[in-house]
């Protein structure tokens, strides 16, 4: 199994556009070390020529354009995504599902409360019927439920229910539903590796735990080093864990957490243009180092 990292940040990318923190500000200047980094998404594939992806940014077209792999030129119209599997409906990571409007119609994977959002509060699907259309495909979050991918032989995948909130448009934002938010299992049918991937990750909930501790290599939510990290810049009221999201420091943070396992490689994604982990001699990236902790870059491979 191939698993390529197209974009490792948060929400507006690293540098976002309009913000000046210390992060965005060093790296337009030169001044700190560290690396762009679009919006979080990764593709993965068995074979290295088809290829589901796990959301779609709004990035997308430059992700495809740095990874030929996703346009192999077989013929006169032609992509190398098989299928996009969604982990949530926010705009992070279902804008980039217009970019594919040209094409054929779009095999979609996600959740009954994901496909709600995107024909209600956020159309996206309704929109997307006037073009390419949308092939919805449910994604049950049961235990013991799993689904395959016909376009992708040899990848098994399994949805795991995530506490968290319906984007901010949802007709149900205030009122949490089971799969409004999913980590996924991918499993190598033939070796048996996994990977758990988790981009939005506010608690460790008692039924996670088995599966990080079995996977070969965990990529999950490395949005924040504090739990006050946005509160402190004075860019906003909320902390961490209120936005659904687990920081790395602190008791119960991230840190701890991957210290209680042995056996996957521990990679953070979906990192915010604030945390100082972006910054590469960070004594916060260093910290990670110690504890044998990666960060996702753009371009990033894995094969399990």
């Amino acid at each position: 199994m191939r698993i390529r990292v197209l974009g490792s940040a948060a929400g507006g990318g690293f540098p976002q556009w309009n913000c000046n923190c210390p992060n965005c500000d060093g790296v337009r200047r030169g001044t700190v070390r560290a690396q762009p980094r679009n919006q979080s998404s990764i593709a993965v594939s068995n074979d290295g020529k088809d290829w589901v992806l796990f959301n779609a940014s709004p990035d997308l077209l430059a992700q495809i354009k740095a990874f030929p792999d996703l346009q192999p030129a077989r013929a006169l119209r032609d992509t190398g995504i098989a299928a996009v599997v969604l982990i949530d409906a926010q705009i992070d990571h279902t804008t980039g599902l217009l970019m594919l409007r040209e094409g054929k119609a779009l095999e979609i994977y996600c959740t009954d409360m994901v496909r709600e959002d995107l024909t209600t509060g956020n159309p996206l699907f309704n929109i997307l019927g006037h073009f390419c259309g949308v092939n919805w495909h449910r994604i049950a979050t049961a235990p013991g439920s799993g689904f395959s991918i016909p376009a992708v032989p040899g990848l098994r995948f399994a949805a795991v229910p995530l506490r968290s909130k319906a984007p901010p448009y949802s007709p149900h934002r205030e009122d949490p539903h089971e799969g409004d938010n999913i980590g996924v299992r991918i499993e190598d049918t033939a070796s048996g590796r996994n990977v758990f991937y988790a981009p939005g990750l506010g608690e460790i909930e008692p039924h996670l735990k088995p599966l990080l501790e079995d996977a070969d290599c965990v990529m999950v939510d490395g949005t924040f080093w504090t739990d006050d990290e946005m509160v402190r810049l004075g860019i906003s009221k909320k902390r961490a864990r209120e936005i659904g999201h687990l920081p790395q420091s602190g008791p119960g943070g991230m840190i701890s957490v991957m210290d209680g396992l042995s056996k996957p490689r521990k990679i953070l994604i979906h990192i915010n243009n604030t945390n100082p982990i972006l910054v590469e001699d960070s004594p916060e990236r260093a910290q990670l180092a110690a504890h044998g902790i990666e960060v996702a870059y753009d371009g990033m491979e894995v094969e399990l």
